[in-house]
């Protein structure tokens, strides 16, 4: 199985208008879109298109005008072959939070694109707000560099905090994760950097034993995502 859990930090620094850091720990799923009908008949707290402790839903994630029916990996890829990228063969590894007692807030979750050899062929972060609308950002084999980091500076034009206007850059770093997750997205006006945030992890197996331990040390944990936004937002 490549599918996985990744224990997280996430820190945000503010620059602008004030300076305000933060930091807070969390658990993401990895999951291999191709493996997901396992993982509903191995797992007891986790399911497919039903309820349960953790579930995934096709619908929460990529709205698309693909065909109806179309499944999450399809529409993927065929967002990723728009920018003219081959997809034959190709791994979709999403990084994301599912529901969680039948709750979801994800502020972002990360498709990553991979070859059949295993080489990262494009990467995809999916911005949710506070009102659940979503965009995508798509980062192809152009922005890949040679250290193996996918970057790109992109307008963001997309509400996501009153603290930040809707036209300033998003630039993110984002690296394959294997053992370790290292992501890094910041905000741009001009050159001026005013937000750096980070999403830094180890890996650890997706078992039933390791999903109820980590219930544990982080009960609701899309609830205190939520809630964490607002009260760093009253913060400020």
């Amino acid at each position: 199985m490549k599918s996985c859990l990744y224990e997280c930090h996430v820190m945000h620094a503010r620059f602008a208008p004030r300076v305000h850091r933060f930091v807070y720990r969390i658990f993401l799923f990895a999951l291999d879109l191709d493996e997901l009908s396992d993982l509903d008949r191995r797992l007891r707290l986790f399911s497919v298109e039903r309820r349960n402790l953790y579930s995934f839903r096709d619908r929460d994630y990529l709205p698309t005008d693909a065909p109806t029916g179309a499944s999450l990996k399809q529409r993927v890829l065929d967002h990723v072959a728009k920018a003219g990228v081959a997809t034959g063969g190709m791994r979709v590894l999403l990084i994301t939070l599912p529901r969680v007692a039948g709750y979801l807030f994800n502020p972002v979750s990360f498709y990553f694109c991979i070859s059949a050899d295993g080489t990262p062929v494009a990467a995809m972060p999916e911005v949710t707000n506070t009102f659940k609308e979503m965009k995508p950002f798509l980062l192809g084999p152009q922005t890949l560099l040679p250290d193996g980091r996918f970057h790109l500076r992109v307008p963001k034009h997309f509400y996501v905090s009153p603290f930040s206007d809707v036209d300033v850059a998003f630039d993110f770093q984002l690296r394959l994760p294997v053992e370790r997750l290292s992501i890094q997205i910041d905000d741009y006006v001009g050159d001026e950097r005013t937000l750096t945030s980070t999403l830094s992890g180890r890996q650890r197996p997706l078992t039933d034993g390791r999903l109820a331990w980590l219930t544990l040390v982080y009960p609701l944990i899309t609830l205190k995502i939520i809630s964490l936004i607002h009260w760093q937002a009253f913060r400020l």
